[in-house]
């Protein structure tokens, strides 16, 4: 289960923590000691209010400020102050490394994994299902209920399925049942750890950990440094960003705003999104079926890494088009070669992809919504009642499309309609990573030959990224209808298309980052 689009306590502190930290920035202070007064004005008082102590809160807080500064977290067991490690040379010269998703291990709540466990529900029926179908007999009727032995238990689920009142519930670690890589688990105290070679960034852990013990980094600090000291900064903002700052804030006011933060431009990701769909089109023409089986789409670096993670077989199925931020990066820089490019938009695993070694040079800040909704914050700006820009209108629809399940194929399908209408394309999608390993379960198993296959790491696609603020159904609306409103429809019509062939769209798949 996710928590995203809810306005929890958790989302509440998060974005405060950004809020303050964009505060910090704008206010130029080189006294990095400050810091350790954010925990204090967003957990203030004596009492605690979400946590058994205030020192809890605060110190967790801390961890949240630290991340927030693109800063490692401190070691549990070793003293250092909020600031430890944080200067002006190390945060204006340190490189965006990772781990991006971390955990806050005090924040744990060390929920129980994969555990069945009898309720109050139990009825102490006399028919007695659940002990009849225990394989192991693990279960026994104690006082009239049903109790569950878990040394004998081996989790298998029968009891569950059998009981006629439902009350026998399944206990899993929300964050270890929303990862579709396997990578979380319990360490010695029971707490939730990540296998980093098998975390993708996905970041669908964040947003479903009740919690609020897993954070992310992020490079506001960074960025309104250099926005600050001169730099020429363009923000390339995400199909998805559609309705995420309100119903009332179009996509002229968001660049408005965007402007009076100080950003030189502001570009939308759909014109990437359309070149991205021109190649993909052309590489499945020319490679399905003679060369390839099936092709898959690229726009989704956590679903790419993925699948060339668990299916190494397949590596060449993935397109190699450049992702619609890779694509709109390239296209800025060849415009502005001095610029500072910064992608806004809905995704954790965005911040994994800029630090490749074929990317960290075209794409220089990642951040998301909710980031950005700090910094809107830290200045005051009044996003509704902001006056307009000049009208938005630099990608069709089919590339605005690219934020919600199912967009990026039918883009590429509808250009192999108009150019080559004797082509049928058949089209097989998935969002959520375990639905996108089973999709390519099917390709192995030959069932998806001559298909083009889309998936999406988020359940629902980009809309439903760790990064975005309004809730999947609405953003989902809001997109489809700012897709619709699009003068152009077609990614082959886009008024950037003849620009793809000079564009530098050498592409080395070698995902190696930073260490």
């Amino acid at each position: 289960m996710s928590f995203k689009g809810i306005f929890t306590e958790i989302a509440k502190v998060r974005r405060e923590v950004f809020t303050e930290v964009a505060k910090f920035a704008y206010e130029g202070s080189d006294d990095y000691n400050k810091l350790e007064e954010i925990p204090y004005t967003i957990m203030p008082g004596e009492v605690a209010t979400l946590r058994d102590s205030i020192f809890l809160e605060r110190a967790i807080v801390g961890e949240r400020v630290r991340l927030a500064m693109g800063m490692p977290l401190r070691k549990i067991n070793e003293h250092a102050p909020l600031s430890a490690g944080i200067d002006k040379d190390t945060i204006k010269n340190t490189i965006y490394k990772a781990p991006f998703v971390n955990i806050i291990k005090f924040a744990c709540n060390s929920c129980p994994d994969n555990m069945y466990k009898s309720t109050d529900l139990c009825r102490g029926c006399l028919a007695r299902p659940c002990v009849e179908v225990c394989p192991k007999n693990a279960i026994s009727i104690i006082n009239g209920k049903s109790f569950i032995d878990q040394d004998k238990c081996i989790k298998c689920g029968r009891c569950k399925n059998a009981c006629p009142y439902g009350a026998i519930a399944k206990l899993e670690r929300p964050c270890a049942a929303s990862c579709g890589m396997n990578a979380i688990s319990s360490d010695e105290l029971g707490r939730a750890t990540i296998d980093y070679d098998k975390c993708v960034s996905c970041g669908v852990c964040i947003s479903s950990c009740p919690f609020g013990a897993i954070a992310d980094k992020t490079q506001i600090f960074q960025l309104i440094e250099a926005i600050k000291s001169g730099e020429k900064v363009i923000a390339e903002v995400a199909p998805a960003f559609a309705g995420q700052f309100g119903p009332k804030v179009t996509p002229e006011k968001l660049k408005s705003a965007l402007l009076e933060l100080g950003f030189y431009d502001v570009v939308e990701v759909a014109i990437g999104a359309d070149l991205c769909t021109i190649e993909e089109a052309e590489d499945f023409m020319s490679k399905v079926p003679d060369k390839l089986d099936f092709m898959a789409t690229s726009c989704c670096p956590a679903w790419s890494v993925m699948a060339k993670k668990l299916f190494p077989e397949f590596k060449d199925n993935i397109s190699m088009a450049m992702t619609p931020m890779v694509f709109t990066a390239r296209w800025i820089k060849q415009r502005h070669e001095d610029a500072k490019v910064v992608f806004i938009g809905p995704c954790v695993s965005k911040k994994l992809e800029a630090t490749r070694k074929s990317v960290k040079s075209h794409v220089d800040y990642v951040l998301t919504f909710e980031e950005v909704m700090g910094m809107f914050q830290a200045k005051n700006i009044d996003l509704e009642n902001i006056e307009e820009s000049e009208e938005v209108n630099q990608g069709t629809g089919a590339g605005r499309g690219f934020a919600v399940s199912g967009g990026v194929a039918s883009a590429v399908a509808d250009i192999i309609k108009k150019t080559n209408p004797d082509v049928e394309v058949k089209i097989d999608k998935a969002d959520g990573l375990k639905e996108c390993r089973n999709m390519l379960l099917l390709a192995k198993a030959g069932k998806r030959n001559g298909y083009l296959l889309e998936g999406m790491a988020c359940p629902g696609g980009c809309v439903a990224g760790t990064g975005t603020i309004q809730p999947v159904n609405k953003s989902t609306a809001t997109v489809n209808l700012y897709k619709k409103n699009a003068e152009l429809k077609i990614a082959n019509e886009s008024k950037f298309a003849e620009e793809l062939s000079t564009l530098d769209s050498t592409w080395f798949d070698d995902w190696s980052i930073e260490k």
